[in-house]
């Protein structure tokens, strides 16, 4: 397997068991994903929003045909979580020490990997989007 393969493969699992493991905090309402989604005042329908978006995004990323897709919304979703951590919450959340904010840079860097990877997939879909109706 060459090594463009692996990194590939490699940024699509870690990207989804990241998203997948947080999903229990979310679903469960567990007090700090409260905490955090009272304070940008979208408790509880962005966290349970957020979660089923999140959980599409990692079966999107673990398909090789959908895995672009998933990176995309990946990628939206963790711009939106690392906007809130520079504006709303801070980079240490309940004294996590930065542990969220990391996960949200790690899974935004592991999607425009994948993004990168299969950037003529996306570049398809931005010319039939943009195309001139003539």
């Amino acid at each position: 397997m060459k090594p463009k393969s692996i990194l590939y493969w490699a940024a699509r699992i870690v990207a989804a068991i990241i998203m997948l493991q947080t999903l229990y905090f979310k679903f469960t309402a567990a007090p700090e994903s409260v905490y955090i989604f009272t304070t940008v005042g979208m408790e509880p329908w962005g966290r349970i929003g957020v979660g089923v978006m999140e959980l599409i995004a990692s079966e999107l990323l673990l398909v090789t045909t959908t895995a672009w897709l998933g990176a995309g919304l990946a990628l939206g979703l963790m711009t939106g979580a690392i906007g809130m951590h520079v504006t709303l919450l801070g980079i240490d959340v309940q004294g996590d020490g930065g542990y969220l904010f990391f996960l949200a840079l790690a899974v935004a860097t592991c999607s425009v990997v994948v993004l990168i990877h299969d950037y003529q997939k996306v570049e398809k879909l931005v010319k039939v989007l943009f195309a001139k109706k003539s």
